[in-house]
């Protein structure tokens, strides 16, 4: 069994344009005197590795918390991706992910510099997808991301962004990613794993 870690590190993690960055601040420090470390920090909810759950662009959406964790736990496929995807271009990712295991395509972790088009989130709904993962930080293209955002998110689709693939050869994985359950958040960061059996 292989683990492979494919989150950011938080304080080093990419930021989203406009987006706070995450910090730290050393409550108590031993090298201070005191008898332990404590530490307080302060982020986003969509910094580096996380998951968007449907609150973030609807109205009525869904908070974390409430976020079934089938859809972040789960079987999952990695295919290489890049640039804008077209309607075929997702047709042809879930042929390919289908290939590998049938229920393994419904998360997809795209692998590259993809982002999904409004064309791309219509077949992605109409499959039944659980989950598309992207290495980039918004997984709609960056003058149009509200659109494809609440296509996805209003058919109840996770969406895990930031996430590091790499070092990862594309196949089926069992991934974890279940996000902090954030009472009331559109979002929460997760440390994101794929275990190779």
């Amino acid at each position: 069994m292989q683990i492979l870690d494919i989150s950011q590190e938080i304080f080093s993690c990419a930021v989203y344009p406009g987006d706070p960055k995450p910090s730290y601040e050393r409550l108590c420090a031993m090298e201070r005197g005191d008898l332990y470390n404590l530490t307080a920090f302060s982020m986003c909810a969509h910094n580096g590795t996380h998951v968007d759950a449907p609150a973030h662009f609807l109205p009525d959406g869904r908070t974390v918390e409430r976020l079934p964790l089938d859809k972040t736990v789960g079987y999952a496929t990695v295919v290489a991706a890049m640039g804008e995807l077209t309607a075929a271009d997702a047709r042809d990712i879930l042929t390919r992910a289908r290939a590998v295991d049938a229920d393994a395509a419904k998360r997809i972790l795209l692998k590259g510099n993809a982002v999904v088009t409004a064309d791309a989130a219509a077949v992605f709904v109409a499959y039944g997808t659980l989950l598309i993962g992207t290495e980039t930080q918004s997984v709609g293209p960056a003058d149009a991301p509200m659109a494809v955002h609440r296509t996805l998110l209003s058919a109840e689709i996770a969406l895990l962004e930031g996430i590091r693939l790499d070092c990862v050869p594309e196949g089926r994985y069992l991934l974890f990613a279940a996000p902090l359950s954030l009472g009331g958040a559109d979002g929460a960061p997760c440390r994101a794993i794929l275990v190779k059996e």
